[in-house]
């Protein structure tokens, strides 16, 4: 799927504080279980999934079975505070179209970016769905983080 960048320092805090004493192997091997532990609490499907970094990009390997699953995790990994890069390798069995991505700005709302990529606000009830389970509400978007944007 490539290579999403993302903003570092937004996102959802799933990091220990251990590694400020742990050395640079252990703290990556630390992060790596923390976000594995992260995508299946969210309940993620994939049929095989590595995750590594290298600083603060992280790498996706394994597979899935389709091209939504694939997305989900990339934003799920991503939209983590402290996350650079994602770069995802996935192997996907189903192909699809890959989505659209929107970086949430100030001042947006899932209808007004609705309105922008499908020129309906009322259609704002896909994109909630599509990012599930990482959005729990309508209403709890915050700036820099970014929304896979399904194709209708």
């Amino acid at each position: 799927m490539g290579l999403f960048s993302f903003i570092k320092g937004v996102g959802e805090n799933i990091f220990s504080k251990k590694e400020a004493s742990t050395p640079a192997v252990e703290t990556h091997q630390l992060k790596a279980g923390e976000l594995m532990e992260y995508v299946k609490k969210l309940g993620l499907k994939y049929e095989i999934l590595k995750i590594t970094l290298r600083g603060d990009d992280v790498i996706l390997e394994g597979k899935v079975a389709n091209q939504a699953d694939s997305e989900r995790i990339t934003l799920a990994v991503g939209n983590v505070t402290g996350v650079d890069t994602v770069d995802n390798n996935m192997e996907v069995s189903e192909p699809k179209p890959v989505s659209k991505f929107h970086t949430v700005v100030s001042g947006d709302t899932l209808s007004k970016i609705s309105k922008t990529y499908y020129g309906d606000a009322m259609k704002y009830n896909s994109i909630f769905e599509a990012n599930k389970p990482m959005l729990t509400d309508v209403n709890k978007i915050y700036p820099g983080q970014v929304l896979r944007i399904p194709e209708l």
